[in-house]
């Protein structure tokens, strides 16, 4: 079982052109500054650079290490991809400013170093200590993997060592992390240094979780209800659990965690929890942008189709980021098409409609619908901001822009395969152990259009496992023009040959515009339909309606839908494919100013366009729905 894969980052893939590219680039140029800037002006970098006293402004918060460890994560992948010598001296900078602040004994914590210090490990459900350790852990191993920089790897080991004799097999004491993360990245830790008591400590925070006595319930002062328990996924152990369950954030980086060990440690029980929780996730509590988290109440994963589009959801940036982690595991370990195609669906909806195209403004909720009567209850706004006071997504975002394509590809060298998971515009190069070497070029416009093209740029015999996406009824892929596949997708087609320099595979992908329905138990969706074009999720913008978006009704049936490229002008990437389409404006009148009233249904046909959910409100504030309304039954025009 255990996954031999590894995923392709900016040393393996050079993304050239098409939405991940300008999303990369914005990452770099925009996001990485503007996220350092808002660490200085809040304070961040401050608690660091000074440490704090008593009457000292910038109070340590217990999660702005893990902010910090974020952004420097996002500043060593820039690094690789864009050499700037200003920017790796004050990345330097920071590391020297982390590891001065590291513990004689190896712990290293901002708030509990000055703030706090005699309640070290005394609240492990509620302050954040070891999931800012595994930001520090993830921050460390990338500085190390892309720059060669082991300072602050260094330092992170000295800290897991301690942790080793705290935790864990060979540890004095029982805890668990509250909000889960440094599961995963020790795992990174082990992959990196081989050292297995990091292992082994994930494997523990993993299989402890849950088990009798509760840890949480010994530690905590007040009494925990069942409910609480669940939204800290420790109700029971991972083993036992069918559901995915509690804080969404917390969970998914947890589940990626749980796939790491059972990858790692081959085992076959854990793996078959994640793909039970992984199914009940997706086929039971998600939204069609792939964004989990039903409500804002505990950042939840609530109940089965407890999927809200308003002011009552949540669908948090951070929670569909990790949701595409979660979905990477499980393709690395099974290489199921499914799970490319949960995670396509999240990164190109759910995850960039988070981020403005300017990349310095974030949604923390990602409301599927928007008009002028939303009233936030939560972290949300119709509006994107520049920051939030819980600044994990912005942070997050810096991170993960720079990293996009870590989705792309993946390899195994222990058999020489090479995995297109997304055919986006790009260059691949990847060395095996066996010193053979995969070189080719991908071009096309995906996911606009569906016609790519693979150029071959070395000679060698490996085998390139093209993804055939589920949501796709109609492909064909040919070699030096030689049809080697028609049908449905679904699957991987494996290609395995001896390559020549020039050679050439093409795959067509029929980009279908569908109408999808909503389970009849999602009752928010009731009567409601959602527009997609290959994994696109589509909107209906305010800037592109004649009306109320509240108000448009559509009938698939004779709805004329007709694709659009835009340019420059219209405000949203050229290139964009739009959609144009005729549909009604159903109203009907109030002549006083009465709640409820008898009154005619007026029926007025319309043209409209829709949008790439993602890119929704770049134009300014706007009303905005996912899912549109639709007739009945066949009206008249």
């Amino acid at each position: 079982m255990i996954s031999k894969k590894q995923c392709a980052d900016g040393r393996d893939v050079e993304l050239t052109s098409g939405v991940l590219k300008e999303r990369q680039e914005t990452g770099i140029g925009r996001t990485i500054a503007s996220t350092m800037k808002k660490c200085v002006e809040t304070g961040r970098l401050r608690s660091l650079e000074t440490p704090w006293q008593e009457g000292m402004p910038d109070k340590p918060h217990v999660y702005w290490d893990s902010d910090l460890a974020k952004v420097m994560e996002g500043m060593a992948a820039s690094l690789a991809l864009r050499p700037d010598a200003a920017l790796e001296k004050e990345y330097d900078r920071w590391v020297d400013l982390f590891v001065a602040s590291q513990q004689p004994d190896g712990y290293l914590n901002t708030h509990f170093t000055t703030v706090e210090p005699e309640k070290r490990f005394t609240n492990l459900l509620e302050a954040h200590e070891l999931y800012c350790c595994g930001h520090l852990i993830e921050a460390a191993v990338a500085g190390y993997t892309l720059l060669g920089k082991r300072k602050l790897l260094d330092a992170m080991c000295r800290y897991a060592d301690y942790l080793c004799t705290v935790f864990g097999p060979h540890g004095v004491r029982q805890g668990w992390p509250g909000h889960e993360e440094i599961e995963l990245a020790l795992v990174k830790l082990y992959r990196v240094t081989h050292k297995k008591r990091y292992l082994e400590l994930a494997a523990y925070f993993v299989n402890d979780r849950g088990t009798q006595p509760n840890f949480f319930v010994g530690e905590y002062p007040k009494p925990l209800s069942d409910e609480a328990l669940k939204h800290f996924q420790a109700l029971k152990p991972v083993r036992e659990e069918n559901e995915a369950v509690g804080h969404a954030v917390r969970a998914v980086y947890f589940y990626c965690g749980v796939a790491d060990v059972a990858n790692l440690t081959d085992d076959g029980e854990l793996l078959a929890s994640c793909r039970k929780i992984f199914d009940n996730l997706t086929q039971k509590r998600m939204y069609v942008t792939g964004g989990i988290g039903s409500s804002f109440h505990g950042e939840a994963i609530t109940s089965d189709y407890d999927l809200q589009n308003g002011s009552l959801m949540y669908a948090e940036s951070c929670a569909a980021m990790g949701f595409t982690f979660f979905c990477r595991r499980m393709l690395d370990i099974t290489c199921e098409e499914k799970y490319a195609s949960f995670m396509e669906r999240a990164l190109f909806n759910g995850v960039m409609s988070g981020i403005s195209l300017d990349g310095e403004h974030y949604f923390y909720t990602n409301y599927l619908e928007v008009d002028e009567n939303l009233h936030c209850y939560n972290a949300g706004s119709p509006v994107r901001k520049e920051w939030f006071d819980c600044s994990c997504c912005p942070t997050s975002f810096a991170r993960y822009l720079t990293q996009l394509a870590q989705f792309v590809a993946a390899f195994d060298d222990e058999r020489d395969h090479v995995y297109l998971h997304i055919p986006t515009a790009c260059k691949l190069h990847h060395a095996f152990a066996d010193g053979k070497t995969a070189e080719f070029e991908v071009s096309g416009s995906y996911p606009y259009d569906g016609n790519i093209k693979i150029d071959v740029r070395s000679a060698g015999e490996w085998t390139l496992d093209l993804r055939l996406p589920g949501w796709c009824d109609d492909v064909a892929v040919s070699v030096n023009g030689k049809e080697v596949y028609r049908g449905a997708g679904g699957n991987y087609l494996p290609l395995h040959r001896v390559w020549r320099q020039g050679d050439r595979v093409e795959m067509k992908l029929a980009l279908r515009i569908q109408f999808l329905h909503a389970d009849s138990r999602v009752t928010n969706d009731l009567g409601r339909i959602a527009i997609q074009r290959g994994p696109v999720v589509y909107c209906i913008e305010s800037p592109d309606a004649p009306c109320p978006v509240r108000e448009i009704v559509l009938d698939p049936e004779c709805a004329d839908m007709k694709e659009v490229i835009l340019d420059a002008g219209s405000g949203l990437p050229a290139g964009t494919v739009a959609l144009q389409f005729d549909a009604w404006r159903e109203t009907v009148k109030n002549d006083g100013d009465a709640l409820y009233f008898e009154g005619e249904t007026q029926i007025t046909p319309i043209r409209c366009t829709a949008i790439p959910y993602a890119l929704w409100q770049n134009r300014g504030p706007s009303q905005m729905a996912v899912w549109i309304r639709t007739m009945t039954e066949r009206k008249e025009r």
